[in-house]
């Protein structure tokens, strides 16, 4: 039961997180389509993770240069995904308020991979 609370829980933010971006987007007063783009950086963001289980069975006998660069590469993307609509917010393609809107949903994005990936790193 407990891998369903955490089913549930990692569901319900991600759809919090969704409804930051959809809201910085689509609102009258931002009306501007860019912040989806940071969508992409959500895709990419587990990929190392799971190339370097991959490549190692065993994730404990997983050597440490192969770890380090799996969250390496994924902190990473993660910081590029916070610096993205800061960039949009200062070449003016976005407003600051969508810019906020959008680093909310990051930093729920955020909560939902740190507890993604320290389920995953505990299996």
């Amino acid at each position: 039961i407990a891998g369903i609370k955490a089913l549930i829980s990692l569901s319900f933010g991600g759809a919090i997180g969704l409804m930051f971006l959809m809201l910085g987007c689509a609102l009258p007063i931002y009306n501007q389509y860019w912040p989806l783009f940071v969508l992409l950086f959500y895709i990419l963001s587990p990929v190392p993770f799971c190339i370097a289980k991959r490549l190692v069975e065993d994730i404990d006998a997983m050597n440490n240069t192969c770890k380090e660069l799996a969250i390496f590469l994924t902190a990473s993307i993660v910081v590029s995904a916070f610096g993205l609509p800061v960039v949009f917010a200062r070449a003016h393609l976005i407003e600051w308020g969508a810019c906020a809107l959008i680093l909310n949903r990051k930093h729920s994005h955020l909560c939902n991979y740190t507890g993604l990936f320290l389920g995953l790193w505990k299996q």
